[in-house]
């Protein structure tokens, strides 16, 4: 029997990139380096960044703000310290366990596959291609590149069209139980959740993956 989906679609953040790492990592050797002088505590920085990050959910010149008063930070703006994060974020980056092993599984098996984030542009891009993994992509949509965001179907849409699939033929996989799997259910895809910080399943996903050693099993049994 013919495998009846055809194409897979990512979301970036805690989905192909271990984003909570990457940011203590980042912070970390932001306190050590540049701020070595005025952050006497690198790991409270760091744990603290996390903290006020609160997953992504804050501006970072509003994270900076808060850090520059608890800190007493005096040599360093906020701006500049925004621009750091901007330029040099992407060296952090790095994929969730599994998940270099499973794209490629994926595309051998002749699946087309692309992302779709929500974020800024080109920073998004960035900490894609810092992966490794791009050459087995057919499609990158990042939110602002293109003037729609998850949930909204018109960024899946645009997502469809990049990589010539049609809906009923998609697996998307995500983190976000509102942006990727309600956004992902409402166009027609079959939608994989990724645990983690929005808890460990959703009912409104056609599967749960704990574990990306498992990936390829879950969509080519998808239907």
């Amino acid at each position: 029997m013919a495998k009846r989906m055809k194409t897979v679609l990512f979301d970036l953040d805690e989905t192909l990139i271990d984003r909570s790492a990457s940011l203590s990592n980042f912070a970390l050797w932001q306190a050590s380096g540049m701020l070595r002088r005025e952050v006497t505590d690198p790991d409270l920085f760091c744990s603290r960044f996390v903290d006020l990050d609160a997953n992504g959910g804050v501006l970072k010149n509003e994270v900076y703000s808060k850090l520059i008063d608890e800190f007493g930070i005096g040599d360093w703006s906020e701006s500049e310290l925004t621009k750091c994060y901007d330029l040099c974020f992407s060296g952090f980056c790095e994929p969730k366990r599994g998940v270099v092993g499973a794209v490629s599984e994926l595309k051998s098996l002749g699946f087309k596959l692309g992302v779709v984030s929500n974020g800024r542009t080109p920073f998004q891009e960035r900490n894609f291609y810092a992966l490794g993994i791009s050459a087995h992509f057919d499609a990158i949509v990042v939110s602002e590149a293109v003037g729609f965001r998850k949930p909204g179907r018109e960024i899946f849409d645009i997502a469809l069209e990049e990589t010539g699939a049609k809906a009923e033929e998609t697996v998307f996989v995500g983190d976000n139980p509102v942006a990727d799997i309600d956004g992902a259910n409402a166009c027609g895809m079959y939608t994989v959740y990724v645990p983690g910080h929005y808890g460990e399943t959703y009912e409104a996903a056609n599967a749960i993956c704990t574990s990306y050693d498992n990936l390829t099993a879950l969509v080519l049994d998808a239907t």
